[in-house]
């Protein structure tokens, strides 16, 4: 494929430092540096969060207090004077047709130099009541040239740094579209504009930074969000065009004798969803291509066993199959796992974790490579570089949010791939799935094991932690055993509760009859195992722990659990959490302790009232963002510039519904028409997925 990606050597006049623009200069290019504004194209695709109204049209009898405002007027009156605090003041007062309006500026004198009377402005900004008069403190203010009137104008407000200031980025933003002008190549054909209305790009980047109606910059970021929506769909598919198009996976046939084989290795029936993943992975690992699967399934679902089965299917056929878990603790949760399965099996497990020393790692790098170890269990560590594999039929990637197509990407590099499973019981909201996952087939898994217990959850409001912990102390009381989940590992300024007091606090009050045990994150890994060994042999009632038990920890006595300043965790969060107590024989029960009785909190509302998974991910996703798309954070500012799947699901449906029409007719975007769309689906996602290198 290489033959045919684009060169992507940045062109001027995109790549054009903002310093060297007029009016931006070195020292406002050095501010906007903190926001990573260099270029340009930095500048360009900098887009504003939101616009205030500069138009001057709202009259003075429709101000309301502390709602943002613009009016137009004559300047009558400009007075500067110390307050009695030493600041000073300057206060212009504006007037116009039915009302008055003073504007005052602290400590600005300069300010006082733009003004004349009899000048006619638009000021804008939250106005307030002073006595009877209206005031503006700070507003911004458009000067009027003779004879004009005032015009429909909004006003973009970008984000910021600390450092940078809105004058800085609309001033380097202006030059910046004087710069290229009408030169941006349109990336699609005149017929593709005109048949999907579609606002040229030129049209479309000055509408979106400065609109001249608020009906124009609608269809300015309609044009944007769709064009950025369509290239992370083209990237995706073609990435998953180019993973197929190798075929170099080993071939994992299974015959319905294996098939019987490997079931009776397990305790229990599969489910009617755990027998139709297993269907479609069966099918998958077939085939001499290589699998990308996601097999989305909630919590108690049953995806270990899913996954287990796929990975004794590859040592059937002779290979070795590996499982990555995100931490140290559920890499040994899956080994304990298996060491259960497979006791008096002769197929040979590895661990292969950060924590082990470096003889026993290189012995066990030795094994790996010598084909020895059929199945392997680790963390990062397996594709940190080290691990080299005999015959690597098949890897398991636990807890897909926690890895991204980077890390995917470095477990399928060399000649021959391994067939890949991604898993994760954070289930994915459709939107997002088809936004981020397209180069990945997909399985879903709603339905629990027969006879698994629903976890009962409560809000504990302050006032009721006492009644909360009698209730906890009555079912340890019951020979059960309980966690007790804090946010933090110290103590922060946001006053959250930490291991190290909650612990002390628990030992010498509601829990003092019992015995507690603590872990988190920065125990060592010998410290971690033998904590984690007492509370499995019952030599512990309680573990004080943060979020490091989230995944995997299977403990089927544990069915009690307290979370410790619950809104301070994500929803998503709050269910996995809940989850490692609906593993016993009993029901589970879990209270989220809430620190603020006056400020409700929607997430424990959520938390609370519902236990579908795929439920409270779409309420996650509008209350939280969609996290970094194909990287590895799950919460905060996406890595898409415009776009935003919680508001534009019906983009994301139209993008890749376009994507898949147009590869089908030009796989790789080479025809003249489409060599525009090539280069920036290239320049774009290249180096995330890997186009054009794979293999």
């Amino acid at each position: 494929m290489n033959e045919t990606a684009p060169k992507l050597t940045e062109q001027s006049p995109y790549s054009t430092p903002l310093e060297r623009l007029p009016g931006v200069g070195t020292i406002r290019a050095e501010r906007l540096a903190a926001l990573e504004l260099v270029t340009v194209k930095d500048a360009l695709l900098h887009f504003p969060r939101e616009y205030k109204d500069f138009s001057g049209a709202h009259a003075f009898a429709d101000l309301r207090e502390g709602e943002h405002a613009s009016v137009a007027g004559t300047v009558a009156d400009i007075a500067q004077r110390t307050t009695f605090g030493g600041r000073q003041m300057l206060s212009v007062l504006v007037r116009g047709e039915g009302g008055s309006l003073r504007a005052i500026w602290f400590n600005m004198p300069f300010m006082a130099r733009r003004f004349s009377m009899g000048q006619r402005v638009v000021v804008a900004g939250a106005p307030k009541r002073a006595g009877l008069a209206w005031e503006m403190t700070h507003p911004e203010v458009r000067f009027l040239a003779a004879g004009e009137e005032a015009r429909t104008e909004y006003l973009p407000i970008y984000p910021l740094s600390e450092s940078v200031r809105q004058s800085d980025v609309r001033l380097a933003v202006q030059a910046a579209l004087s710069h290229v002008g009408e030169k941006i190549d349109e990336a699609f054909p005149p017929e593709w504009l005109e048949g999907k209305s579609l606002m040229p790009i030129a049209e479309s980047l000055r509408e979106v930074h400065f609109p001249t109606s608020l009906e124009k910059m609608a269809g300015a970021r309609r044009r944007l969000v769709y064009e950025e929506l369509l290239l992370l769909q083209l990237g995706l598919r073609i990435h998953r065009r180019e993973q197929r198009e190798r075929k170099s996976a080993r071939a994992i046939p299974i015959s319905p004798r294996l098939d019987s084989r490997i079931r009776a290795r397990f305790p229990f029936e599969f489910t009617a969803s755990q027998r139709q993943a297993v269907a479609e992975i069966a099918a998958d690992i077939a085939q001499a291509c290589p699998m990308n699967r996601l097999l989305q399934g909630d919590v108690g679902s049953g995806k270990t066993a899913v996954a287990i089965y796929a990975m004794l299917a590859a040592v059937a056929a002779g290979h070795q199959a590996a499982i990555m878990a995100p931490t140290e603790l559920l890499a040994r949760q899956h080994m304990a796992s298996l060491e259960r399965l497979l006791a008096g099996s002769t197929i040979g497990l590895e661990l292969l974790v950060g924590g082990q020393s470096a003889a026993k790692r290189e012995k066990a790098l030795a094994r790996i490579k010598a084909g020895q170890s059929k199945i392997v269990v680790g963390t990062q560590a397996l594709v940190a570089g080290s691990a080299e594999f005999h015959s690597l039929g098949l890897v398991v990637i636990d807890e897909q949010h926690r890895f991204g197509v980077i890390q995917r990407a470095e477990l399928q590099k060399g000649g021959v791939d391994p067939h890949v499973l991604v898993m994760t019981a954070t289930p994915i909201p459709r939107t997002i799935a088809l936004a981020i996952h397209g180069d990945l087939d997909q399985s879903v898994m709603k339905e629990g094991p027969a006879g698994r217990q629903p976890v009962r959850t409560y809000r504990v409001a302050p006032g009721d932690e006492e009644k909360w912990w009698e209730h906890f102390r009555k079912k340890l009381r019951e020979r059960r055993q309980g966690y007790v989940v804090v946010p933090a590992v110290e103590e922060s300024s946001r006053g959250l509760a930490s291991v190290a007091t909650a612990l002390e606090s628990l030992a010498n009050g509601p829990l003092e009859a019992f015995r507690l045990g603590l872990i988190h994150g920065r125990l060592k890994s010998k410290q971690k195992q033998e904590v984690m060994e007492s509370f499995h042999s019952g030599k512990l009632d309680v573990l004080v722990c943060t979020s490091v038990i989230e995944v995997g920890i299977d403990v089927p006595n544990a069915t009690l659990m307290t979370i410790l300043d619950a809104e301070s965790f994500g929803l998503a969060q709050l269910h996995q959490l809940r989850g490692r107590v609906a593993r016993g024989p009993v029901a589970g029960i879990c209270g989220a302790v809430a620190s603020s009785a006056t400020d409700p909190n929607p997430r424990i509302d959520a938390f609370v009232s519902s236990t579908d998974g795929f439920r409270l991910a779409e309420l996650d996703l509008a209350l939280r963002g969609p996290g970094e798309l194909v990287g590895t954070r799950q919460s905060g500012r996406c890595n898409l510039y415009l776009a935003d799947l919680r508001q534009h699901p019906e983009f994301i449906e139209e993008a890749r519904h376009d994507a898949i029409a147009v590869l089908e007719v030009d796989p790789m975007l080479s025809s003249p028409a489409f060599k525009r769309l090539q280069k920036l689906v290239f320049a774009r996602w290249k180096e995330t997925l890997g186009l054009g290198n794979v293999g």
